[in-house]
């Protein structure tokens, strides 16, 4: 068996060098486009394992066509590609195109839409191309992106693009670990706080004790301790486990790009780590934020961005000095960071910035936002006031009256159904507010450790760390789609979906159910629009991503909210999404964090055709009253962590598609706008 320590010893050593890509060798940038990269129609990609070099140490990695970041692959918005994967592992594996709307036989997720592709076989995906923008492909297989299964993807206009520039980079962002994944996550599982070394000290109570006083510390320790959590579980894994790497390359390689003064440089930032969420900025460079997920936005000027895992950045940049500039990417706890370099010619350097304090949650991050809620007659002293302790709470001896939850009615309050009380029907789905009663109709058994009962929203927020800088940063509050909404129905229908834990087991869920526990989809109904509203009981960011659709954040843009395939859902934030279901097949929808959807939060969204069955939406799913032919197996033994598996759909390839009857329509909606 051919594994990652036999590549280590002997003749498979001897080779070992760095595997960066053509295309990843930004001082060969001198063209507008980035260079090497697969164009065409048609392609060959083959998966193996090849010696790997990180930082000077020896390693292998899962690569493509022999490299880590995989080939970029340049298509052309209109065209039909092929691409022909073949695994020359010895175990299964997958290609995941996130982002690119197509068929959901071509999806690429084993045991949902496809088998998976066996050792030594080939498989070929097939679709024709509905949008344009930056997008990335990567092994849904398994634990097999973190050890380098992930490449970009350009898709370019068919004609005019809105985004002018002068040269462009791509930037893709990952982290790399020396233990195997298989190992790594063993640790989380049975010591889960052993891969985080900010653990806070006794000097840090008695600072604490001197600046806020002893009774308002200890009683902040003793808080924090009733909720099982610390203010520095930021990250399950930092710096000190990860070496952070931009195109493949570490901090010590100073990837390089060129450009020359005045020239405006368009920066694609795909975030393709496995577990790091990064803080992106360029000291002396102001970022033009102009797309968001391959999605163009009317341009926000800022400094910096929280980009999470699977999200992407196009940013236009404009150096106007003869000198270099150092990309920082700072991993959201601050134990490492990923750096480059843009500069006017090859070997010039910057300073690169010290990395800033470790930031700590608080009490917004446990959902107690003192200005948002209502306490009533709850006890302070005893319990949270918005994170309820599973451990701790008397259910029997709770009294619903003295929270303020609006008219929520516990026992009666069905998350799947629609509350038409909270709707606007105005046709106008941006004035609408997401002001549904928050419910916790879902489990409580042994994998949610808490309940968010006061979640609020954070959409005006930068992201963990990033409160108090003292330049611009990017909020999710700030983008606006470019182009009118392709769908601007107000929702038919509104669901809510609870991320929860019990990070002490390091249990992860949707709605307190692991996937593995899972026995029936999420079901949407072909050609409705729907508003998912997701509540975040864990004190942790999530980026949680849809395969398939697009999704229009509910953040007050009107006709004009951003689209994107993920988002960061903070920690104690509730936030909501509307999103037409104009994509017929079963989805993964999971968190982007590998090892939390591999411990559990995932699910599948099936798309099914035909009116909708009320009898359907107990809870949001179920499979009365529908009839589509194939209905998702939910057989969880072939995942083993979603990889490798060969139950599911085992539909043929479809019929190539028609061409797209407006070739610069990004949405996949078919029915056009809807009043």
């Amino acid at each position: 068996m051919l594994t990652r320590r036999s590549w280590l010893t002997g003749a498979g050593a001897l080779a070992a060098a760095s595997l960066t890509p053509n295309w990843a060798y930004g001082a060969r940038a001198l063209t507008q486009r980035a260079p090497d990269a697969l164009t065409g129609t048609q392609f060959n990609l083959d998966i193996a394992r090849t010696p790997f070099r990180v930082e000077g140490r020896r390693d292998s990695a899962l690569t493509v066509n022999g490299t880590v970041p995989a080939p970029l692959l340049r298509w052309r918005e209109g065209d039909e590609v092929t691409l022909n994967v073949t695994n020359h592992l010895d175990v299964d594996s997958s290609i995941h195109w996130h982002g690119i709307l197509l068929p959901f036989q071509m999806d690429g997720v084993p045991g949902v839409s496809f088998p998976g592709i066996r050792p030594g076989e080939t498989f070929t995906y097939r679709f024709r191309l509905r949008q344009s923008g930056t997008y990335w492909y990567h092994s849904h297989s398994g634990l097999q992106e973190q050890e380098g299964l992930y490449g970009p993807i350009i898709v370019d206009p068919a004609h005019h693009d809105p985004v002018g520039y002068d040269r462009e980079h791509v930037l893709v962002l990952s982290d790399w670990t020396f233990m195997s994944p298989e190992a790594l996550f063993n640790r989380l599982k049975t010591i889960p706080e052993s891969l985080n070394y900010n653990h806070r000290t006794l000097g840090d109570l008695i600072r604490d004790m001197g600046e806020d006083g002893a009774r308002a510390a200890l009683s902040d320790r003793a808080m924090w301790g009733q909720m099982r959590m610390k203010p520095t579980d930021i990250s399950d894994v930092g710096g000190e486990t990860y070496t952070y790497l931009i195109n493949g390359q570490g901090p010590g390689s100073n990837w390089t790009g060129l450009f020359e003064p005045g020239e405006r440089v368009r920066l694609r930032i795909i975030n393709a780590s496995a577990m790091t969420i990064f803080n992106l900025r360029i000291p002396g460079l102001a970022l033009q934020v102009v797309q968001a997920d391959g999605q163009n936005v009317a341009p926000v000027e800022t400094d910096e961005l929280q980009i999470g895992v699977a999200e992407t950045y196009d940013v236009v940049v404009t150096p106007r000095e003869d000198r270099a500039f150092t990309i920082m990417a700072e991993s959201i706890e601050r134990l490492g960071y990923a750096r480059a370099t843009l500069a006017p010619r090859e070997g010039m350097t910057a300073p690169v910035p010290e990395l800033r304090p470790t930031p700590l949650l608080t009490m917004r991050d446990m959902g107690m936002d003192h200005g948002a809620m209502g306490h009533g007659g709850m006890d302070h002293g005893s319990m949270a006031q918005g994170q309820m302790d599973h451990g701790t709470m008397d259910h029997g001896s709770m009294d619903h009256g003295s929270m303020d939850h609006g008219s929520m009615d516990h026992g009666s309050m069905d998350h799947g159904s629609m509350d038409h009380g909270s709707m606007d029907h105005s046709g106008h789905s941006g004035a609408m507010q997401d002001d549904a009663p928050v419910t916790h109709n879902h489990s409580e058994g042994p994998g949610v450790a808490n309940l968010n009962m006061a979640p609020i929203s954070r959409l005006d927020e930068p992201g963990i760390g990033l409160e108090d800088v003292n330049h611009r940063v990017l909020t999710y509050s700030q983008l606006r789609s470019l182009d009118r909404n392709p769908d601007v129905r107000a929702p038919g229908r509104e669901m809510q979906i609870h991320l929860t834990s019990n990070m002490e087991r390091y249990m992860w869920s949707f709605d307190g159910v692991r996937f593995t526990e899972i026995d029936a989809p999420i079901v949407f109904h072909e050609g409705e629009r729907l508003r998912v509203t997701l509540v975040n009981d864990t004190m942790m960011p999530h980026p949680i991503h849809l395969h398939g659709m697009f999704f229009e954040l509910v953040n007050g843009g009107g006709d004009h909210k951003p689209r994107k395939h993920t988002v960061i859902v903070k920690p104690g934030e509730r936030l909501a999404f509307d999103v037409t279901a104009d994509e017929p097949g079963d989805w993964a929808f999971h968190c982007h964090l590998l090892y939390h959807m591999h411990a559990g939060m995932m699910q599948v969204v099936s798309v099914r055709p035909g009116p909708m069955d009320h009898s359907d939406h107990q809870g949001h799913s179920g499979h009365e009253g529908h009839h589509q032919p194939e209905p998702v197996p939910m057989d969880h033994s072939s995942h083993s962590g979603h990889g490798g598996g060969h139950h599911g759909h085992h539909a043929p390839a479809p019929e190539p598609e028609p061409a797209p009857a407006h070739p610069n329509h990004h949405s996949g909606h078919h029915g056009g706008d809807a009043s």
